[in-house]
């Protein structure tokens, strides 16, 4: 091999290894809260947007309603309006991903492909952030592609709002894909 012919091979090597680095940079999990008071998490939220799943292109208002377990594990009910104003409603089991790890959940909600296949069908649930109050929390999937704002009230509010925008867009989501309360997915 010639001299030159080595030094393009050696570049193209460490470009394609430079490449992968600052891929992987970009694309490592997001960063969640750390320790997350279940206790003070439980309740209603309300979701002000999303960067939806699948089940969720008819919803026009959603929410989440917790109850923690006397196993560290949670009962969730979610709701959804869809635009005919009728409501969906989902129950499912959200269980840390570790003992210990209470911001990051895996969410298996009880349906016949949950029976079926109950280790493929659990969806992460990574707390992202949490107000000091527990009043807005940001939730999403770690890679990405899902995205929820919630709050412990319905209206949306400015404040709150730019905050919620703000960490997501910083953790490398896209918030101008949200669907935002009122509105429905073109999924």
């Amino acid at each position: 091999m010639k001299a030159s012919t080595k030094w393009l091979f050696l570049a193209g090597a460490v470009g394609l290894l430079a490449a992968c680095a600052s891929a992987s940079k970009t694309s490592a999990p997001p960063a969640t809260v750390g320790a997350l008071d279940l206790d003070r998490y439980q309740g209603t939220w309300y979701e002000w947007a999303r960067l939806p799943m699948f089940f969720q292109r008819n919803c026009v208002e959603s929410e989440a309603h917790y109850r923690l377990r006397s196993d560290g594990r949670i009962d969730v009910l979610n709701r959804c309006q869809t635009r005919s104003g009728e409501w969906d409603e989902a129950t499912g089991i959200a269980a840390p991903i570790a003992p210990g790890v209470t911001d990051r959940l895996e969410v298996r909600f009880d349906t016949w492909f949950s029976g079926v296949l109950p280790n493929v069908a659990k969806g992460p649930y990574w707390v992202l952030y949490v107000d000091p109050d527990y009043q807005t929390a940001l939730v999403g999937s770690p890679d990405r592609k899902y995205l929820w704002l919630l709050a412990r009230q319905p209206n949306v509010m400015a404040a709150p709002r730019d905050t919620l925008l703000r960490i997501a867009h910083e953790k490398g989501y896209d918030t101008a894909k949200l669907v935002w309360r009122g509105e429905t997915s073109s999924q």
